[in-house]
């Protein structure tokens, strides 16, 4: 028997195997920069769970709409309600009057947004200098830093309290901002990232050129560390908008920030379950149109952090 040889693809770079059809009808090779192109498509079983996970994550954001739209009666039925009904509007008008929400909105903006710049801010300078720069008890202070997010928080409320109230920021917004302005977690995450994002060659480079440490922070770091910063900003922002205790502690009713605004809602003899929700989902609602707005923008630096790393 004689066979009829395959033809040679001349454009094929050696170590592609991926079959393809030739003209005779054979398995032939695909070049590596096509294979590089494919794409896997998602079978039905990852579809059902992806509808899945995102069914279980806006049912919590839903229920709040429904409570926050019915009664308090009707909320306490049994089986509750699944429906939105009538009375969302006014109960947001009267969750925004009884909690005075815009004094609270204006004031968790401030210490949010103070905290969160801040945090990127510092967690990034020191998350490069643990990084990249070599200085004397480097790995013990970076120990130092891990090591303070083993200490629960309510540990140091009590002499916190005495400080703020020494430097006459008792019932201020300074109170609330300046304990905060940094965290281990963020030191420790830009760090991390730092380490894996920024080549060593970069740094080097930038030395070479005679540039200093704060220029090369500026013009070096700063472009690669710009997605993670953006995670960090979003985190940091959201846990200081949510944060009850230490608000609660250092502010009063007449200046507090919205988890303590929403106190006063539940502070009767029986409970407005629905006015609760209420106050709930206004509060929601900045967190809400932040991340729709800056979502898209968040996560695709982060990919294209992935993609640098």
């Amino acid at each position: 028997m004689t066979t009829e040889s395959l033809p040679v693809r001349t454009d094929a770079p050696a170590g592609a195997t991926d079959p393809v059809k030739n003209p005779a009808g054979r398995p032939g090779r695909l070049p590596l920069r096509q294979r590089a192109g494919r794409q896997h498509h998602a079978g039905p079983l990852a579809y059902v769970l992806l509808g899945i996970t995102a069914l279980l994550s806006i049912f919590p954001l839903y229920w709040t709409m429904v409570a926050a739209s019915t009664d308090n009666t009707r909320v306490s039925e049994t089986p509750p309600p699944f429906l939105p009904g009538p009375n969302l509007f006014s109960n947001l008008a009267r969750a925004w009057d009884e909690a005075a929400m815009g004094q609270a909105m204006i004031n968790s903006l401030i210490v949010a947004g103070v905290i969160a710049m801040s945090t990127v801010m510092f967690a990034t300078l020191a998350g490069f200098a643990f990084a990249k720069l070599r200085f004397k008890g480097r790995n013990v202070l970076l120990m130092l830093v891990i090591g303070t997010m083993m200490v629960p928080p309510q540990l140091g409320v009590v002499p916190l309290f005495m400080m703020m109230a020494e430097l006459g920021w008792s019932q201020r917004l300074p109170a609330v901002i300046f304990p905060t302005l940094v965290s281990a977690v963020g030191v420790f995450f830009m760090r991390q990232y730092l380490s894996e994002a920024l080549p060593d060659e970069l740094v080097e480079a930038g030395r070479v050129d005679g540039a200093h440490s704060l220029r090369i922070f500026w013009s070096i770091v700063l472009p690669v560390a710009r997605p993670a910063m953006a995670v960090l900003f979003m985190i940091t922002f959201v846990h200081a908008w949510n944060d009850f205790f230490w608000p609660f502690v250092a502010l009063d009713m007449t200046n507090p920030t919205v988890p303590v605004a929403l106190t006063q809602l539940s502070a009767g003899y029986i409970r407005d379950q629905s006015l609760i929700m209420a106050g709930a989902l206004l509060g929601t609602l900045p967190l809400l149109a932040m991340f729709i707005v800056f979502g898209r923008q968040i996560v695709s630096g982060v990919m294209a952090g992935a993609v640098k790393g």
